[in-house]
């Protein structure tokens, strides 16, 4: 009976484990809770436990981003470029693809300025199956940013976010014309896994990033980042090389003004204060006896320029632009380019282990 009875549980124990991981598993939407009657369990020989056991459970439906990709799909682009190489002994061409984003209606596309550089040939692609000739409107280097047009109206256009209060977590997806492949734009979907970085490249450092683990691959550069009301927070321009699932997007918040600027100037009009720098660590507070392990470390200041005139020097260490804390050179930056050519700038600094400020007049900074 002892056998009996010890088989009995085992049974039912392992009934209800069922019931449990196949209401988890389940694909249909369960709206009302799992009732199962179990079998009767003879505890003697005249006694008989009916056992009622229900199971509640939330059911698990994946989402689908369809809906969203169907919105922002039409104002994305494929651009195809011929480079022009120039050899020892002849030129060559040689073929490059990327991905864009058409901002305006009559035409004018945000991409990256690697997919185009160099570029004899632009070919923008519709996703209606159509295609036009590019020409350049803009470039900017230092965001890895590029405008080029084409001769159309009235097309669909992405809408950027306004927001920014993005967080690292949230879902996102890319669009773009991964490896150049036919039959339309790849989906690629993922998380916000850092904000605020800083990557170099062999184009320069590019600050402010948006790190993702959304694919980006080839052909790719110069394709909406997402979010999954279908608005852009940023341009893909990166993948690291040396790890799988960590990509980089320039923010929205960063583009905009550099796109209007390509648009409406040609260029990016930006101030240069004459210097050149590093984020400050404890590293090298140890390693040069700075005496602070804040700001931004100045290793190397240009004659006859703006902070040279104001007396700053190499070794000294920047805390505040107009009491605006430098913790990095993204904070640094982020604040020295939302002045205008022509305008002063209090410069907070550390030299020879004594606070110090000094006057600065911005100059408008040389296009590259």
């Amino acid at each position: 009976m002892n056998r009996d009875m010890s088989y009995s549980k085992f049974s039912l124990d392992i009934t209800i484990c069922i019931v449990i991981i196949l209401g988890f598993l389940g694909c249909t939407k369960v709206t009302e809770p799992i009732t199962t009657n179990l079998s009767e369990i003879t505890g003697t020989e005249n006694t008989q436990t009916s056992i009622k056991s229900e199971v509640y459970h939330r059911p698990i439906i994946l989402p689908t981003i369809a809906d969203v990709v169907r919105t922002v799909e039409p104002g994305v682009v494929s651009i195809s470029v011929d480079i022009l190489s120039r050899g020892v002994f002849y030129d060559f061409t040689d073929e490059g693809s990327g991905t864009g984003m058409i901002v305006r209606p009559d035409g004018y596309i945000v991409t990256n300025y690697h997919v185009i550089q160099d570029a004899r040939d632009i070919e923008v692609g519709l996703s209606n199956g159509s295609h036009y000739s590019a020409e350049i409107v803009g470039l900017d280097l230092l965001s890895d940013l590029a405008v080029i047009k084409i001769g159309a109206d009235e097309l669909p256009t992405v809408v950027f976010t306004e927001a920014d209060d993005i967080r690292t977590g949230d879902w996102v997806a890319t669009i773009g014309n991964a490896l150049g492949l036919k039959g339309g734009p790849t989906v690629t979907l993922g998380i916000i896994s850092g904000l605020g970085r800083t990557i170099r490249t062999e184009r320069g450092d590019l600050y402010d990033m948006i790190q993702t683990d959304a694919a980006i691959n080839k052909g790719n550069s110069g394709g909406p980042l997402i979010d999954m009301d279908g608005k852009v927070i940023g341009i893909n321009t990166a993948v690291y090389g040396g790890a799988q699932g960590v990509g980089f997007a320039v923010s929205s918040g960063v583009a905009k003004p550099i796109i209007n600027s390509l648009i409406k100037k040609g260029k990016v009009i930006r101030p240069l204060i004459g210097l050149s720098g590093m984020t400050n660590t404890t590293e090298l507070s140890d390693r040069f006896d700075l005496g602070t392990s804040e700001g931004i470390l100045i290793t190397q200041v240009a004659p006859e320029k703006p902070a040279y005139n104001a007396g700053l020097k190499a070794g000294d260490i920047i805390t505040s632009l107009d009491d605006q804390e430098t913790d990095d050179m993204a904070e640094f930056l982020t604040v020295l380019w939302s002045y205008t050519v022509g305008e002063t700038v209090k410069v907070d600094y550390i030299s020879d282990r004594e606070p110090q400020s000094t006057i600065v007049t911005l100059v408008e900074r040389p296009s590259p």
